[in-house]
């Protein structure tokens, strides 16, 4: 009896004994998991903050040499000339008109074009036509940059005929035609997310497909679709090829389309690709823009998410 006893204790500790061990390795495989997953997140935290840090160095050796107070005030931006001018505004005019088309063009097309794909179209053209849109984010921007500058601008001249070979207006446009996709993506998938109910309870009420797409269903969505003119925003700003090919690289101090002009982006490309040596005054010049760029980024960023938190409070 005391053998039978024993064995079943004996038995029972074993059970007991493989289950804590089973248990221990598979807390021990999450806390490895979950270690890998913040390493990961954290990697990202930490290429931002490497990013910032070396923008902040470079440009606080710039500002060594170079007048803040000049830096924003100065029209002319000329620092690689004999008698060179450190004025960035001509980059950031030029950086703001080429957006500000692109947005122009962009968001309203955008927007039309998720209110249709969420609310309009049937399943078989949604399909179809939303692969086609987010396939145009593939596209090498550098294309994008020659189709402005030989298919857009000649077109353009046709109806300006004194408008330069390089200018803003072309580039502008096709910027917009490239961001299009980012915010009908982001927007439509904002409209689909919201409850079948509210649509439901409008058609109820005896509104038409039109006025719940336009007054219950983009409202609700407002804070998705402020995020995707976020996104747009950001992506104009920090667009590179198409103005280097087709707007032109000599910075001047314009708002007017129809003149080339050069933007932030520009000319950090122009100066990489040069053979200025490291560390001097031109060279450094590049991060000062860069930082500028980013500044600027970060504000629209900040705008965009307080109109966002406001809309989203308001419904």
């Amino acid at each position: 009896m005391n053998t039978a006893t024993q064995l079943l204790q004996n038995s029972l500790e074993l059970k007991v004994s493989d289950r804590l061990a089973k248990n221990i390795r598979r807390h021990f495989r999450e806390r490895v998991i979950e270690f890998i997953l913040m390493l990961a997140a954290l990697s990202a935290v930490a290429t931002t903050i490497s990013i910032v840090a070396i923008l902040l160095f470079e440009s606080l050796s710039f500002f060594e040499h170079v007048s803040i107070i000049e830096f924003f005030t100065d029209t002319q931006w000329t620092p690689l000339f004999e008698n060179p001018h450190y004025g960035i505004l001509p980059l950031i005019s030029g950086t703001l008109t080429t957006s500000a088309i692109a947005l122009s063009v962009a968001i309203p097309i955008g927007t039309i074009g998720a209110i249709y794909l969420s609310e309009f179209a049937s399943h078989k053209v949604r399909e179809i036509v939303k692969p086609i849109l987010e396939l145009l984010v593939g596209v090498p921007t550098v294309v994008f940059g020659y189709f402005a500058l030989l298919f857009v601008t000649p077109m353009l001249q046709k109806i300006f005929p004194e408008l330069p070979g390089f200018n803003m207006l072309g580039p502008g446009l096709v910027m917009g035609i490239m961001i299009i996709p980012y915010i009908s993506s982001v927007a439509e998938d904002a409209m689909r997310a919201v409850p079948m109910s509210m649509r439901e309870g409008s058609y109820a009420m005896g509104a038409t497909r039109f006025q719940t797409a336009i007054r219950v269903v983009t409202p609700a969505a407002i804070s998705g679709i402020i995020a995707a003119y976020i996104l747009g925003i950001s992506r104009a700003v920090g667009e590179t090829m198409v103005v280097a090919v087709a707007a032109g690289q000599q910075p001047t101090f314009t708002f007017n389309p129809m003149e080339s002009a050069a933007t932030i982006t520009t000319y950090i490309v122009q100066v990489a690709m040069g053979d200025l040596p490291h560390g001097s005054i031109g060279y450094q010049s590049i991060f000062a823009a860069g930082l500028v760029l980013m500044v600027m980024t970060l504000i629209f960023n900040i705008c965009g998410h307080i109109v966002r938190k406001k809309y989203r409070e308001a419904y």
